[in-house]
């Protein structure tokens, strides 16, 4: 998640920042409080499975009370929601938010390093029957995020439905080759991977 100070007294000036500083405190003390509960539930994701963490463990790792919780989330599977979706927005618009000048359309080299220093929790996806859903959710995510790098490439050729279309597609190729590379041990380097990606999408655009 302007103002004109010209001629304007620094002790005029001090109160609307002071102000501004205590408005945007509660966003900080917010982003603080729910960057310990996402980092506590992803530490104990690796240590057993999900479905047996519980929402005070998360609080105890967290060092937060049960109140504040749950003023943040419904229950541990929101909080799970979450972390992966801060997650996917992340990733799938790292390019476009670096203003990366290159002909890649995701940051699949690392996406897939991340991915594979993760191991655990994607085991612990896969062991908890919620993968499919994190597929489908990451799928959305890359498919937004693939679709305006190719605009922001100048592909004006292509009309809107099209570029969804292809976007989707690309998005899907993108987390089918991820799954492929996991699966088997992440064997190539994540650079390999991004090569090779990005080799499927230019050929395919042409």
């Amino acid at each position: 998640m302007s103002r004109n100070v010209a001629s304007t007294p620094a002790k005029k000036l001090a109160e609307p920042m002071r102000n501004a500083k205590q408005r945007r405190s509660p966003d900080l003390r917010i982003r603080r409080t729910r960057g310990r509960l996402s980092d506590a539930l992803v530490e104990l994701m690796q240590e057993k499975p999900v479905d047996k963490v519980t929402v005070q463990e998360v609080l105890d790792r967290a060092g937060v009370g049960r109140s504040t919780f749950y003023l943040h989330y419904r229950d541990k599977d929101d909080l799970l929601l979450c972390v992966l979706e801060d997650g996917m927005e992340m990733w799938s618009t790292a390019l476009t938010r670096k203003k990366e000048k290159s002909l890649r359309v995701a940051a699949a080299m690392e996406f897939f390093a991340h991915a594979a220093s993760g191991k655990k929790i994607y085991r612990a996806l896969i062991d908890s029957g919620r993968v499919h859903a994190f597929f489908e959710l990451a799928q959305g995510y890359f498919a937004r995020g693939i679709a305006r790098r190719m605009k922001d490439m100048g592909l004006k050729s292509l009309g809107q439905s099209e570029l969804d279309a292809r976007s989707q597609a690309l998005a899907g190729n993108l987390l089918s080759l991820l799954k492929w590379w996991l699966d088997r041990g992440a064997k190539e380097s994540p650079k390999a991977m991004d090569e090779l990606f990005h080799r499927m999408v230019w050929r395919g655009l042409r």
